[in-house]
């Protein structure tokens, strides 16, 4: 992946999140404390199975379809877009520290599960 479609990635999240916020009054519809509990559940379950997975075997692919559909309560990411998510995870100070204070290596095992999910979301798009 090189960096000019990083770059896209990182552009499209910024132009749908920005999109999504002025159009739902800053994602008012969302119930906030529900996504941060079931995220929070989420990234219990990924954690305890990191050290034993590849981020592209299957119930690996199923918590990140889960990590997707939270995702869309605020809006439907472009896969564009969602492989941006995961690169904010890595490049914001307090996004990385917030996911890998679940597992050392989140960041980097989400951010790969995320962008395997998406690439096989687009082929299969396409």
């Amino acid at each position: 992946m090189g960096n000019q479609y990083e770059d896209e990635c990182r552009r499209s999240l910024a132009e749908e999140q920005a999109k999504s916020l002025a159009e739902t009054d800053n994602w008012e519809h969302v119930d906030r404390p529900r996504v941060h509990q079931d995220w929070d559940a989420l990234y219990r379950e990924i954690a305890a199975r990191l050290d034993t997975s590849r981020p592209g075997d299957p119930h690996i692919q199923e918590l990140v379809r889960r990590h997707f559909d939270i995702a869309c309560r605020f809006y439907t990411p472009s896969m564009r877009a969602y492989v941006g998510m995961a690169l904010f995870y890595a490049e914001d100070d307090a996004m990385r520290e917030f996911h890998n204070a679940y597992h050392p290596w989140m960041v980097e095992f989400l951010g790969e599960a995320m962008r395997t999910f998406a690439e096989r979301a687009a082929a299969s798009t396409s």
